[in-house]
Parts: structure tokens; C-alpha cells; sequence
């Protein structure tokens, strides 16, 4: 219990009042707004995302959480440049920790979407994206930065407990397939059950 309540105060603190990780990379995104209660913060929505689709790296995702994507960069571009989306945080491939939108804010990731017979989930959860597709594994680095960082979600919003984490297939089923199959999620939760899984501080 002792070390329990150690992990929760360190993971707590790595959320400033302001809603951002500590030593992380920010880049701010104008597409979200303000929560309708603040304290209403229940669900951590994890997404799969990759610009162009399959390719990894590049500027493209920011871009397009930033609302600078370059339609004529690639075809595909054409069909979302104007969509407003973000989502809290991205995980690169390589494990960096990209924060898009305070965690006191809502971000606009999860779109048409319920969990739990609520709709809106937007509304009360934190998303996460992760670059990959539905059919590529994912990497270890971001297995490990995902757990730690959930860890410190879990820790500073303590009404997402591990049955109020869910794939973005799981709250808008038939609309959108992320993380996919290639997300392993018995690893994952492995992680998060772990009690070193964010034994160090997460970073940029």
C-alpha cells in the first residue's frame, strides 16, 4: 500500500495545475476547448494513427494537429487537411512524447463515440495516440512510455482506474478500427500492473 501510495504522489506530480506533463515536448494545438466540468475526467481513449497511412516519421501529424497540413504534400492529404482533430498526447515510434492539448481541456479525438451508455466521449476522457497502424506491431518504447504515462494519468485523474481504458474501436465500434489488432493489449495492461512500469520519468 505504501508503495502504492508512492506511485500514485509521483505520477500526480508529473501533471502540473495546468494540465501538461512535465518534460515533454509541446506543440499546441487551437482544436480543442474547455471541458463542461472540469473534474469530470473518466476515460483514457488510446487511438493508432500514421500520416501518410502506413508511413511513419515526418512532420505530418503535428501538422495536422496544428491545422498546417499541406494538402498538396500527398494525395491522401486532400480528404483531411480540412478536419479539426487533435488528440492530449502522441507517441512516436521511437518513444517521444509529443502534448498536444492540456489534459484539463478537451481535445477533439474521439469524435461520434459512447462508452458505459454515455455518449460524447470527448467530453470526459484523455485520448492518446499512438503512431502505428491497426496491422503493424507497435514498438516496445511505446508500450513502455504508454504504461508510464498512463500510470501518471491514473494517478492524477484517479476515476480512469485500468476498466476505464479503452481502444477508439471500442467507444465508436464499426466507424474506427485503431489501435487495431496489432495493439497488444494483455502486454500492455501487463505494464500498467507492473509496480516499476514508470519507475523513471517519462521524457520528450
Amino acid at each position: 500500500m505504501a508503495e502504492w501510495n508512492a506511485d500514485r504522489r509521483k505520477g500526480s506530480a508529473a501533471i502540473n495545475a495546468q494540465g501538461w506533463l512535465a518534460r515533454v515536448r509541446r506543440v499546441v494545438s487551437p482544436n480543442c476547448d474547455a471541458r463542461a466540468d472540469a473534474d469530470d475526467i473518466s476515460l483514457l481513449v488510446i487511438h493508432g494513427i500514421s500520416l501518410p497511412p502506413d508511413h511513419f516519421g515526418g512532420p505530418w501529424i503535428e501538422a495536422l494537429f496544428t491545422n498546417t497540413l499541406d494538402p498538396r504534400a500527398h494525395p491522401y492529404f486532400a480528404q483531411i487537411a480540412e478536419l479539426r482533430v487533435s488528440a492530449h498526447l502522441l507517441i512516436r515510434r521511437s518513444g517521444q512524447i509529443i502534448q498536444f492539448v492540456p489534459f484539463c481541456q478537451r481535445a477533439w479525438h474521439a469524435g461520434v463515440s459512447a462508452f458505459d451508455g454515455r455518449a460524447r466521449c470527448n467530453d470526459f476522457s484523455i485520448g492518446i495516440e499512438l503512431e502505428g497502424t491497426d496491422t503493424r506491431a507497435y514498438t516496445q518504447r511505446q508500450y513502455t512510455q504508454l504504461a508510464r504515462v498512463s500510470r501518471q494519468i491514473m494517478a492524477a485523474y484517479p476515476r480512469i482506474t485500468p476498466a476505464r481504458i479503452a481502444g477508439h474501436s471500442d467507444i465508436a465500434p464499426g466507424r474506427k478500427t485503431d489501435p487495431g489488432e496489432a495493439f497488444d493489449w494483455a502486454h500492455y495492461r501487463a505494464l500498467l500492473r507492473h509496480p516499476g512500469a514508470d519507475s523513471a520519468t517519462v521524457r520528450a
